[in-house]
């Protein structure tokens, strides 16, 4: 009888053994924040081929299936992959290629890093960028003298900041054939009584980055492989690369397809008349791992350089009102062309006046057309009357540190008034349009995603300045801020129902931080650190 009742037993934890299905991953003992509709929390979850199988307690997880892998998360927090949804994510490759500029405080120190940099890579056309003459004590734009002094013979040009302005050397003029009678529109090519400063901003950059050597496919490799390390540093499982062209598009796919590339990228496209003459009479493009649907266009320059195209004159420069990088009938030609195609188009507009063209071009595009999600980059400067076009059709775009990055100065610009009502107005835009989509724009700022969270929430820098917070009514609640940074960002980018929230069928893209960045301290926000990162159940970081 002993004997029988052994073999039952044993016959019992055998049958309950095999009837538990098995599933490539198991995280149990986590506090996890699934982003689903229901904000709901779970304990644990199963992942089986590269998706998530099923999520509940820890018990009922580990009740009915079984792992070739478990993790005891040990109480720790976790999340969706974060999705930043705007940011230069090859270009944040190719800058670790440059002369990095990024906390220059002077002219003095861009001068003394290029040469340091050429000490040691002796370029034969030095490029960099990060200089910001908003952060020195002279905040007048820079001139080339100096460096045409010590490199008469090697070209150099330089990135301020946001992209949007340009110093060059003389060399790099002469490379590019730039004068003082070079024609252009759309930005302007700066000279001091008849003679050529070295700035450029905006349009007339094209000229001279159309003259520098071009990175070849082992650059571009690099580049990819560089970012894409930096960015799962940091949390990120899609990254929104806001105006590449077909080339790098192309490198990323056939990286991605041989398992070099792991990086999830949603692709904006450049608006270039081959990039658009090659992508719009075709389907858009889609992988698990890349999505090409999407044009990007530049409507006006940035606030700091003076090139953000506002309705009234710079509160700090008497008659001028920055600039629309393109004539308004060609910006609606083009908007005209892709809603004609299944592309979302994605605009890039800083000032109000820039604001105002876009958001009433895509209205009388989009009245009749649903679910497009046409998206506004930036929305930086938004008049009052003009916020009542956004909606789920008509997305705004932001990034939070643009705000805590912009405060010192950004009165200056604008004037109390005009700031007040309408500028980095994350609030109201998310009331309006009932969510946004946050991003940081690296490098023109830092890829840290806490940093994105902490100036959503806090509208301070990490000194703890503004005291109270910079126009703290714009802020966001921490669970709207995850949202931004997860599910709302994947709906602006089409993709919710396959990533931006921990459910079953979705991509097992999800992180594990150091602490619990809805509970922790406000302050502490921004020294949060990434455990690990795990795409389609793979840890990659």
């Amino acid at each position: 009888m002993r004997k029988i009742f052994t073999m039952l037993f044993v016959s019992v934890i055998l049958f309950s053994c095999d009837s538990k299905q098995k599933v490539d991953l198991i995280v149990t003992n986590a506090k996890i924040y699934t982003v689903d509709e229901g904000f709901s929390m779970a304990e644990a979850f199963a992942v089986k081929d590269g998706k998530f199988e099923a999520i509940g307690t820890t018990s009922e997880i580990t009740s009915a299936y079984e792992a070739k892998e478990t993790v005891d998360a040990e109480g720790k927090a976790v999340y969706p992959g974060f999705i930043d949804a705007h940011a230069h994510f090859y270009r944040l490759g190719l800058q670790q290629q440059m002369v990095n500029l990024v906390g220059t405080k002077s002219y003095e120190d861009i001068v003394a890093r290029i040469v340091e940099f050429q000490q040691k890579n002796n370029k034969s056309y030095i490029t960099g960028g990060g200089w910001d003459q908003n952060d020195w004590e002279d905040k007048e734009f820079p001139t080339k003298d100096t460096l045409d002094r010590l490199f008469p013979d090697t070209p150099i040009a330089l990135s301020r900041i946001d992209g949007h302005a340009l110093l060059v050397n003389q060399a790099a003029l002469d490379k590019a054939g730039i004068t003082t009678e070079t024609p252009f529109e759309g930005g302007d090519i700066e000279q001091k009584n008849g003679e050529l400063t070295g700035i450029l901003v905006d349009n007339p950059m094209q000229l001279i980055f159309d003259s520098q050597p071009k990175p070849t496919e082992d650059e571009m490799t690099e580049a990819l492989m560089t970012a894409q390390k930096m960015c799962f540093e940091y949390g990120l499982t899609t990254v929104v690369d806001a105006g590449i062209d077909r080339k790098v598009i192309e490198l990323m796919d056939s990286l991605q397809q041989h398992n070099d590339f792991k990086m999830r990228i949603y692709a904006m496209i450049s608006n270039t008349e081959e990039n658009l003459n090659f992508y719009l009479d075709k389907d858009p493009y889609k992988t698990d791992r890349l999505n090409v649907r999407s044009v990007k266009f530049y409507g006006d320059g940035a606030l700091g350089s003076r090139g953000a195209a506002l309705k009234e004159e710079y509160s700090d420069r008497h008659g001028h009102f920055g600039a629309l990088l393109s004539p308004v009938e060609t910006f609606k030609e083009v908007a005209a062309k892709v809603a004609k195609s299944k592309y979302q188009l994605n605009t890039h507009a800083i000032g109000d006046s820039a604001n105002y063209v876009v958001l009433k071009t895509y209205d009388s595009l989009l009245k009749n057309e649903a679910d497009r999600r046409w998206r506004v980059e930036h929305a930086q400067i938004v008049d009052e009357g003009d916020f009542k076009y956004f909606s789920k059709n008509i997305i705004p775009s932001v990034q939070p540190t643009h705000a805590t990055s912009d405060m010192y100065w950004a009165e200056d610009r604008l004037g109390e008034e005009r700031l007040q009502e309408g500028a980095y107005a994350y609030k109201k835009l998310l009331d309006q349009a009932g969510l946004v989509a946050l991003g940081t724009d690296f490098p023109v700022e830092q890829v840290s995603t806490f940093f994105t969270f902490y100036a959503a929430v806090a509208r301070k820098d990490t000194e703890d300045y503004p005291e109270g917070g910079f126009m703290k009514e714009e802020a966001l609640s921490r669970e709207e801020t995850l949202k931004g940074m997860t599910i709302w960002a994947a709906y602006a980018n089409f993709e919710e129902s396959e990533k931006g929230s921990i459910e079953k069928g979705k991509f097992a893209d999800f992180i594990m931080l150091d602490n619990d960045i809805m509970e922790v301290e406000e302050s502490e926000i921004p020294n949060l650190k990434v455990l690990a990162t795990y795409l389609n159940g793979e840890k990659v970081f």
